[in-house]
C-alpha cells in the first residue's frame, strides 16, 4: 500500500517551470504536500510555487542543491519523500512507478536515466564511468549514481544528512550511503524531458567536473577505503616482485627500490585497515546523530 508522501523540490530560478510541475504532483492522490525550497532564487519562484499549492521554504541566499534537499528533509512530514529537479525534466506521472517500488519493500528507488537522456556524449561517458566505479565499490550493480530523481523513506536519509555536501552531488553522497549502511536501494527506469524553455542547467562542467571527480574520490575512501588501499597496495606488491625478480636475474641481488616499493606496499595495505575502522565508526556516529533528528 502507498503511503503519504512528501515531495521535495529544490529550486533556484526555476519561474518558467516551478508552477505546472507542482500542479501535476498535487493531483496525485498520495501526494500530501509538495515543498519548494527556494535556493535564494533572483525572480518570483517561491511566489509562483506558493499560488500553486506548494509550502516554499525559502533560503534568503544560495546554499546549494544539497542544502535545499537538506531543509525540505527536515520539513517534510511524510515517512516517504520523492526528490525531484524543478526544471522540467522530471515528470509527476512517474512518481508512482518509484512509490510502487519503495511499497515493495525497497529503501531508495532512483529514476534511472536512458544514456541517451544526458545532453552530451562528454557527460555520458563520465556517468558511465562513475556508475563503473561505483558498482566496482558496492559489488552491486549502479545504473545511474547521479539522478535528482528518486524516492526513499525519510528515516533512512535523514541517517546520513550530516555526510551529505551542500553543493554537489547529494544523489551520489546519498545512494552510496544507504549501499553501504545495507538499505534496499533500486534503479527504476524513467522518462527524462528536454528542460522547459527558459531554464537552464546550474551545472558548469569546467567547475563542477573536477568537484564532482573530488566528490567521487573522497565517497570512494567513505564507502571502502580498504578496497581502495588494498588494490592500491596489491598492485605495489606486484610491481615489487617483479621488480626483485628482475634484479635477481640482472644483478643478483634485492635493490633499494624493490625494498620501498615493498614497504610501501605495506603500508597502504595497513592504511586501509586503518581507515576501514575509522570509516565503520563514522557511520554508527552518523546514524546515530541521523536518528535523533526525526521527528
Amino acid at each position: 500500500m502507498t503511503a503519504e508522501t512528501s515531495v521535495i523540490i529544490p529550486a533556484r530560478n526555476e519561474s518558467a517551470s516551478i508552477a505546472p510541475l507542482v500542479t501535476a504532483l498535487l493531483r496525485l492522490p498520495t501526494i500530501r504536500e509538495v515543498i519548494v525550497v527556494d535556493d535564494g532564487s533572483s525572480d518570483d519562484t517561491g511566489t509562483r510555487a506558493t499560488a500553486a499549492g506548494a509550502r516554499v521554504v525559502r533560503h534568503p541566499v544560495s546554499r546549494g542543491n544539497g542544502a535545499a534537499i537538506k531543509s525540505g528533509a527536515r520539513a517534510a512530514g511524510c515517512e516517504w519523500l520523492v526528490m525531484m529537479d524543478a526544471d522540467g525534466q522530471h515528470r509527476a506521472e512517474d512518481v508512482p512507478l518509484l512509490l510502487g517500488r519503495l511499497a515493495e519493500g525497497h529503501d531508495l528507488v532512483v529514476g534511472t536515466r536512458s544514456a541517451q537522456a544526458h545532453a552530451s556524449l562528454p557527460r555520458r561517458l563520465a556517468n558511465g564511468l562513475y556508475n563503473w566505479l561505483a558498482s566496482w565499490l558496492t559489488g552491486q550493480p549502479i545504473l545511474d549514481l547521479t539522478s535528482g530523481f528518486r524516492a526513499v523513506r525519510r528515516s533512512a536519509f535523514l541517517q546520513f544528512l550530516p555526510l551529505l555536501p551542500n553543493h554537489f552531488s547529494y544523489p551520489t553522497t546519498s545512494t552510496m550511503c544507504l549501499i553501504r549502511a545495507g538499505y534496499g536501494v533500486h534503479f527504476e527506469p524513467v522518462t527524462v524531458l528536454s528542460r522547459t524553455a527558459g531554464t537552464s542547467s546550474h551545472i558548469r562542467p569546467l567547475r563542477d567536473g573536477g568537484r564532482f571527480f573530488i566528490i567521487i574520490l573522497k565517497i570512494a575512501t567513505l564507502y571502502s577505503p580498504l578496497k581502495i588501499f588494498g588494490t592500491v597496495a596489491a598492485a605495489l606488491f606486484a610491481a615489487s616482485a617483479w621488480y626483485y625478480a628482475y634484479t635477481y636475474v640482472t644483478e643478483g641481488r634485492f635493490t633499494n627500490a624493490g625494498a620501498l616499493l615493498f614497504t610501501t606496499s605495506i603500508l597502504a595495505f595497513l592504511i586501509g585497515l586503518v581507515s576501514e575502522q575509522i570509516t565503520q565508526l563514522l557511520y554508527v556516529s552518523v546514524a546515530g546523530r541521523g536518528s535523533r533528528e526525526q521527528p
